[in-house]
This record gives C-alpha cells, sequence and structure tokens, in this order.
C-alpha cells in the first residue's frame, strides 16, 4: 500500500509543469537598496526575499545589455554587491535575475545612477568630519560608500533592526521644510508584528523658556512602495504616526516604510548665517540601525560656497563624530554615519548656509508664533493684570478712605470706648491682642488676677469690688471664668477660650462693623475667585503641552493645604523670636523656644519648596511667578478694601489724637496744653490702651522716671500682675514683652492638642529627533 501511495505521488510531480516547479525555486522579491546611487566600484545591499542560498539566483544592472553585480554576501533578506568597476555611468535598473532555463525570472527592478568618472564625480566635499588622511588628499573625499552587511564581509546579525535609515531633506525658501525618510527593517513578529510607528517631537522650550511648536503634517506613507494604512496620535510632546493596521500582522521577512512630511519653523537665523540643526534619526528607536544617512538639498545658490557641515553620533547628548560628510555636485549635502548605531543612538546633522537665501521670519510672525504657542503664559500676563485692574476699580469705588480731619491732641480715650473696641476698630477686625487688651484692662481695674509662670498664664477671679467693666469685657469675664474662679490659658481649655474668641468677635462685628468701617468682602472674594481661575486655566494649558495636566491639579490642591499650614508656622515662628528678642527677663529660654520651632519648620519649609519645584515642573516658572505676584496683590488688596465709613473716619481721628497723647515724647509733652500729671496711676490705667494702640514701649518710656521716683522702676511689679520670669524688670521691659507674650498665649491656648502650629504645622540635539519603535 506505502509503495503505491508513494509511485503515485511520484507521478504527480512529474506531470507538474517544470515551469511551475521553476517558479517555485525562482522565487525573488525585490524591495529596497541601501543607496541608489554610486560609482563603480561601490558596494551597497540589497533587501528583500530570495533564500538563504544563491543557487542559480544572479543580482544584475542592466540598461539594455546585463551585468553581473559581484555578491560579497547572501542571507535570505539581504545581498550585499559591489558595482563593476569599468561600468560606464548613467541611469539603471538593479534587480536578482533566476537562471533557471527555459523559465528566466527576475525580481522588481529599481532605479539605480551609476556616477560617471568613477568617484570623483561626488564633486566638493566638504572636510568637515572627515578622517584627517582623507582630508589630507589633494582632492576632497567623496562621501563613502554606506556601511552594509558587507562591510566585515559578514551578514548582519539576526533580530529585528533596522538595516537602512535613509533622510532626504529639501529646504525651501518661505523656511519650510519637506522630509522623506526611507527606512528599511527587518521583522521577526517580536516588537514589529502590525508595522512601525515613528515620533516627531513638534514642542520645544525656547533659551527663554517659551514653548516653541513646530508644524508636522504627513503627506504620504508606503510600506515597499505602495500605500500603507495610518493614523496619527499625540504624545507628550508631540506626535506618533503609526503605519499599518490593527488587525493586519506582517510576516518574517524586510519591509520598506517611506514616510513623507512637511514641517516649519525648524530652521535657526543669526547674524552672518542661517542653519538646520536636525536630528536625522531620533534618538528613542528601540532597534540598532546599521546604516544611517542623510541628504539636504537648498533653494537657489544656497549649497553652492560658503555651506559648512557638522554632526554628532551617539545616545542623547553625545558628541560622538562618527560620521562623514560632503557636497555633491549639485550641490547637495549628504551625511552619512560611518559605524551602526546601537538602540537609543541617532544621527545629528548641522548645515549652515550664507544669508538672503531663505525667508527669515520678521517680528509680526515671531509675535503671532509666541501668542499661538504660548496660551498660558499670555493667560497669566492678561490674568494678573486683569486681577490688579479688578482690584484697583474696587479700590477707587469702595475701599479708598474718606480724607482725614483734623486730629487734635486728647488726654482720655474717646467716651465710652474700652481698648479691645479701640483695637478692633483701628485694626478693622479682630486679632489676638483684641482679647489680650480687654483680659489687661480687666486686670488693671482690680478685677482679676494674672499669674505667669514659665510662660503659662493663669487668669483668677480677684475678691471685693473694683471698676466696672465695658460690656465686651464683661462678656468676656463669664465667657472665660464663669463661675469657677480660675482658667489656665492651655489647649486643655481650648474649647472655652475659643469660645470665648468667638463671642468676642461676633459681639464686635454686629456692634461696630459697617458702622465704623466696612471689610468689601465680597469684593475680594471676587477677586481671590478671579486669581484662582486664572491660575488654574493658564497652569492648564502650560502642562497640558507635556501631558501634566494631572500632576498641575494635584499639586495645586496640595499646596493649598500645606501652604495654610506652614504660614500659621512660620507666622508663630515670627512671633516666638520677637517674644524672644524683645523679653529680656527670660530671653534665653524663650530664644531656646524659638529656635526649636524654627528648627521643627525646617522640613515643612522644604515640603513647601518642593511643592512650589513640582508646580513649576507641571507647568512653568510662569506659574509661579504668576502665584507670588497674584498672592502679593490679593494680600495689599485684602487690607486695602478695608475702607472706614464717614463715621469711622471721625472717630479714627479722635483716636488718632488720643495715639499721640501715648506716643509723645518729652518735647511733645512740652508743647501739649495742659497735659494730665504723670502718676503710677495714670500709666497703668492707660496701659491698655497703648497695648491695644501698639505703643507700649513709647507709653512707658515716659514714665520711667515717674516710676524711678516712686520706687516701682527698679524692680516693676503692678498689683494685678505677678510672674517668675517677668521679675526683676523694669517697666519699659516688661510692657515690651507683655503684649506679644500675652496675646501669643491665648492664640495657642484656643486650638486643639496637636492642631497648633506650635507642635506642628503642620549642541547634542537639534530639531526633527524623536523615535520610533514596532506596533
Amino acid at each position: 500500500m506505502k509503495k503505491n501511495v508513494f509511485a503515485v505521488l511520484c507521478v504527480i510531480w512529474l506531470l507538474i509543469p517544470s515551469h511551475l516547479r521553476a517558479d517555485d525555486l525562482c522565487r525573488v522579491d525585490l524591495r529596497s537598496l541601501s543607496k541608489t546611487s554610486g560609482a563603480p566600484g561601490d558596494t551597497f545591499a540589497m533587501y528583500g526575499v530570495w533564500g538563504e542560498t544563491q543557487g542559480s539566483k544572479t543580482p544584475s544592472i542592466n540598461k539594455g545589455v546585463r551585468h553581473s553585480l559581484e555578491v560579497l554576501s547572501w542571507t535570505d533578506s539581504a545581498i550585499t554587491v559591489r558595482i563593476p568597476p569599468d561600468l560606464p555611468g548613467g541611469l539603471y535598473k538593479v534587480g536578482v535575475y533566476c537562471n533557471n532555463p527555459p523559465h528566466w525570472q527576475g525580481s522588481g527592478w529599481m532605479d539605480f545612477t551609476v556616477h560617471g568618472g568613477g568617484r570623483a564625480g561626488i564633486g566638493n566635499a566638504q572636510k568637515q568630519g572627515l578622517p584627517a588622511a582623507r582630508q589630507a588628499a589633494d582632492s576632497p573625499p567623496p562621501i563613502p560608500a554606506a556601511r552594509s552587511e558587507a562591510a566585515t564581509d559578514s551578514p548582519s546579525p539576526r533580530g529585528e533592526r533596522i538595516l537602512s535609515f535613509r533622510s532626504d531633506i529639501t529646504v525651501r525658501q518661505d523656511s519650510t521644510m519637506t522630509v522623506r525618510e526611507t527606512i528599511t527593517v527587518r521583522a521577526e513578529g517580536n516588537k514589529i508584528k502590525r508595522g512601525i510607528y515613528r515620533d516627531f517631537p513638534t514642542t520645544y522650550r525656547d533659551n527663554r523658556g517659551n514653548r516653541y511648536t513646530v508644524g508636522f503634517s504627513v503627506e504620504s506613507v508606503l510600506r515597499d512602495g505602495r500605500p500603507e494604512p495610518h493614523h496619527e496620535e499625540s504624545v507628550s510632546n508631540g506626535k506618533r504616526v503609526y503605519i499599518g493596521e490593527k488587525n493586519t500582522y506582517l510576516g518574517r521577512g524586510v519591509y520598506v516604510y517611506t514616510l513623507a512630511y512637511r514641517t516649519d519653523r525648524q530652521l535657526g537665523f543669526f547674524p552672518d548665517h542661517d542653519e538646520l540643526y536636525w536630528n536625522v534619526t531620533g534618538n528613542g528607536w528601540d532597534f540598532p540601525i546599521d546604516e544611517a544617512s542623510a541628504s539636504v538639498a537648498l533653494p537657489g545658490g544656497a549649497g553652492g560656497k560658503g555651506l559648512s557641515l557638522e554632526g554628532y553620533t551617539g545616545p542623547q547628548g553625545a558628541k560622538g563624530r562618527d560620521y562623514s560628510a560632503g557636497v555633491d555636485g549639485s550641490g547637495i549635502a549628504r551625511f552619512e554615519a560611518t559605524r551602526p548605531l546601537g538602540p537609543r543612538e541617532g544621527l545629528t546633522i548641522v548645515v549652515s548656509w550664507p544669508k538672503g537665501f531663505i525667508h527669515e521670519p520678521g517680528m509680526k510672525e515671531k509675535a503671532d508664533w509666541f501668542l499661538r504657542d504660548n496660551p498660558g503664559r499670555v493667560l497669566a500676563v492678561f490674568g494678573l493684570i486683569a486681577i490688579l485692574i479688578y482690584y484697583l476699580v474696587v479700590w477707587t469705588m469702595a475701599g479708598k478712605d474718606p480724607d482725614a480731619g483734623t486730629v487734635v491732641v486728647r488726654y482720655a480715650p474717646p467716651s465710652g470706648m474700652s481698648p479691645a473696641v479701640m483695637r478692633y476698630i483701628t485694626k478693622m477686625g479682630y486679632d489676638d491682642r483684641t482679647l489680650a487688651s480687654a483680659v489687661i484692662d480687666m486686670a488693671v481695674k482690680g478685677r482679676i488676677t494674672i499669674r505667669e509662670d514659665d510662660g503659662t498664664f493663669t487668669l483668677k477671679m480677684k475678691e471685693g469690688e473694683g471698676e466696672p467693666l465695658s460690656p465686651e469685657e464683661e462678656q468676656v469675664r463669664k465667657d472665660l471664668l464663669g463661675s469657677e474662679r480660675e482658667i489656665t490659658l492651655k489647649n486643655i481649655h481650648h474649647e472655652k477660650i475659643s469660645a470665648a474668641i468667638k463671642a468676642l468677635r461676633d459681639s464686635l462685628a454686629q456692634k461696630y462693623e459697617k458702622i465704623y468701617f466696612i471689610t468689601n468682602r465680597g469684593y475680594f472674594c471676587a477677586g481671590m475667585s478671579l486669581t484662582v481661575v486664572m491660575l488654574v486655566l493658564s497652569g492648564i494649558f502650560e502642562a497640558s503641552s507635556g501631558g501634566k495636566v494631572p500632576v498641575f491639579l494635584f499639586i495645586c490642591v496640595w499646596l493649598s493645604i500645606w501652604s495654610v499650614a506652614v504660614a500659621a508656622l512660620v507666622s508663630q515662628i515670627f512671633v516666638k523670636w520677637r517674644h524672644a528678642i524683645r523679653n529680656r527677663g527670660s530671653r534665653v529660654l524663650d530664644a531656646g523656644g524659638a529656635l526649636f520651632l524654627t528648627l521643627f519648620a525646617l522640613p515643612f519649609i522644604a515640603g513647601e519648596i518642593f511643592g512650589i519645584s513640582i508646580l513649576g515642573y507641571a507647568t512653568s516658572v510662569t506659574t509661579i511667578i504668576f502665584l507670588l505676584l497674584a498672592g502679593l496683590t490679593n494680600y495689599t488688596f485684602y487690607h486695602l478694601l478695608k475702607a472706614p465709613t464717614r463715621a469711622g473716619r471721625r472717630l479714627l481721628d479722635a483716636i488718632d489724637g488720643f495715639r499721640l497723647f501715648l506716643n509723645a515724647t518729652e518735647k511733645d509733652r512740652l508743647n501739649m496744653f495742659n497735659p494730665p500729671h504723670r502718676t503710677p496711676e495714670l500709666f497703668e490705667r492707660f496701659l491698655p490702651y497703648a497695648l491695644a494702640l501698639g505703643v507700649e514701649q513709647r507709653w512707658s518710656e515716659q514714665f520711667s522716671d515717674v516710676l524711678a521716683s516712686s520706687g516701682k522702676e527698679d524692680t516693676y511689679s503692678p498689683a494685678w500682675f505677678s510672674g517668675t520670669s517677668l521679675l526683676g524688670m523694669t517697666s519699659g521691659d516688661f510692657v515690651s514683652s507683655l503684649g506679644d507674650s500675652f496675646s501669643g498665649a491665648i492664640s495657642s491656648s484656643s486650638a486643639a492638642p496637636g492642631s497648633s502650629s506650635g507642635g506642628g504645622g503642620g549642541g547634542s540635539s537639534g530639531g526633527g529627533g524623536g523615535g520610533g519603535g514596532g506596533w
């Protein structure tokens, strides 16, 4: 049975037409050439599919008469050949013949130009970048033949790779460029499954940090000389062109891809020359590149005399010189890498020519480009201007203070005004000294005593009757002490202290705000909202160019929270150091506490700097500048928008008159009309007002001689105050430290434990470039 089957198969084989068997033996497919011109004796590579052995197949060059090409190496996908040394110049066809008579077959023929007259036909080659021995030749050397697998008489290594990368660049008179890239690859089905992709950067930063966007439009995409489907996608700094179809897979073999595109704004214009600085291959390829070459055609006579060539090879930033460069007889600059390029290596070229051949953009074009390329920066600048104009208009309409009246010296505060009310009206808002001045006035009036022990203050009800309290002081007494006899200003009592602060703030606002001053909070909130909108919009435009919008949005939220904590912490550091400098009685102890808080805050401040750096990384320095200037503008107008009413202006004039008395020097007192006698009682009576107005130091200086004559100056200690760190202090030392230390104690004790800032606070590459890979 088996013998019968074998016999039948043999008969079938014999019956198959001989020309069909010959077709199978002579199947050849030429797809690309490593170069399309050369001189007699040059070598070049042919890429395609023709089997692993040569057999009866012969590479040939034909122009009426067929000439055999000398085979230097043969693989199933690449043949390296040499042009006959005596071949005349002219335009030929090259291909692969199958010598299997009677059925002669040949592959698809491709054009090839043989330079007549041998190598001298290349013309005036530039010497830049050529080996020293060749530069010494009497005549300029030609561009050497592209490196092929025959360079070492051994086939190219297997695996997916770029066998040849050729770029033909045409610079036009209007400064635009067309580029035709011919990329021959070997596909093995690993990374190159459907085809290849090419990355093209379109967004750069100039030397001033401005965004610079070049044009890019695909004109044609071919595979093996036939149109190939493709699509584009945006990547972080440019475009990615996918060549091939998602559902169509390639077989193993050699493929020739041709990508033609147009681009602009790639040229450099300098005072004495114009220049193309171009990364031919890009440094982002995953594959090695066996051969890389480029040609640059310039308009008019730019390719004549005065042309300068330069180049670099290697990874990003490298200055390798593994290339040769020259200018052929047609004025076309040609470059070739003299060694294979590894993955992530590339070829960069620089071509310079005299001015006057290519249109140089004028100021209007550059301005239009800048506005188009940098919408975020433009929006930031106009946003900052808009914010400033808004605040100026609002301030002119609603925040401008009425003109001050005549200020007359007053020897007493305006009738019925307590120190807390005076502080609230002059500051047009509440702060820690408002409550501090109320408590100290309560002590001076003999209703409470203040005891200090190592920076901790205790308020205690005093037996007996004292002077009557103002309504706001009576409210503070009830809120802080109530039915209890004493309270220590510590975090454990933060709920009661913070409730007292809130009650005092609300009471003062209800009684005096809008009558004596307006804050214009609505206008300020609108200005803040405008600032946030401008920051977000300009930041998104800046971050979108690098694909960093999520980073920008995250860091905005993070900085908003972190900055509040850092600001509170830094504010407490200033308070601590100011208190340490002013408090002579316990300067060493206070300085130690201030130093500890400063060191504790350093990591948080470093975090703030890091966050701002991330913001700049995600956007640009412009965004940081906008943030700082806009923040300063809002802070300034937060205070400027507060304005006294006409009634408030008259009251402030009266307060200013009283301030003149409290702030007077000895010479000023001599010019006053019948000032009150200086007594220790007068000093203590108006001390809370001096603390409220921030002139306590000058007030104490007026009474230094009076207190000294009464025996109190050397070791001043009033009846309503007792303490350890402040004992032995003069009146000047006492009052200068009392305001800051007592206000700071109120502030820190009103915060919940763990939340106060005292314990935490919380020339290597030019245009072009990119790279590519398989997909």
